[in-house]
């Protein structure tokens, strides 16, 4: 996925929604801060956008864009992507994360006013989360120097969980670190 292709997903979701405020909870947050053209392929693969409200108690806006432009939609058959509608909880993230948001600003996202998780607490909740395809994405961004083991160490402490998933994603983030020479 590219910034055009999430732009036109926040434009989708804002107007399905009735809501412009949208966070960008998944893989595809990178874009805030990278462009496609930057990243690692681990990290533009995904033909999918996670996207959250604010305000959204009962998960009605989140359920409209799963039905309107969710995976299977007319939408996703249209375009060969998709929003995924999903819900804040949906991430276990370091304490602060709202504090380190970052927008999405391409003009042509309009009337979307999305916020993106900044990419450390986005590769930690890909480790709390643990999945093949996660920690082929935080290794890729390792890699490619566009984050930093220190940083996400730092994160690992800011994790609000239980002892043991905190250690298990310590556990992880130094094997990566070491299988990629880091």
């Amino acid at each position: 996925m590219n910034r055009r292709q999430l732009a036109h997903i926040l434009r989708a979701a804002a107007d399905v929604s009735n809501d412009p405020h949208i966070l960008v909870i998944g893989s595809q947050a990178i874009l805030a801060t990278f462009d496609a053209t930057e990243l690692p392929e681990a990290a533009t693969m995904s033909v999918e956008a996670d996207i959250a409200f604010f305000d959204d108690e009962d998960n009605g806006k989140s359920d409209r864009v799963e039905g309107a432009i969710g995976e299977d939609s007319k939408f996703h058959q249209a375009f060969g992507y998709y929003g995924q509608g999903v819900t804040i909880m949906t991430a276990t993230l370091p304490a602060g994360w709202r504090d380190r948001l970052v927008p999405f600003v391409p003009i042509d996202s309009e009337p979307a006013r999305a916020l993106c998780l900044d990419p450390l607490d986005l590769v930690i909740a890909k480790l709390v989360a643990g999945r093949a395809k996660d920690i082929s994405y935080a290794a890729g961004l390792l890699d490619g120097g566009l984050v930093d083991a220190d940083g996400l160490a730092r994160r690992v402490e800011m994790l609000e969980v239980v002892g043991g998933v905190k250690a298990r994603v310590a556990r992880l983030l130094e094997r990566l670190v070491e299988r990629h020479g880091l």
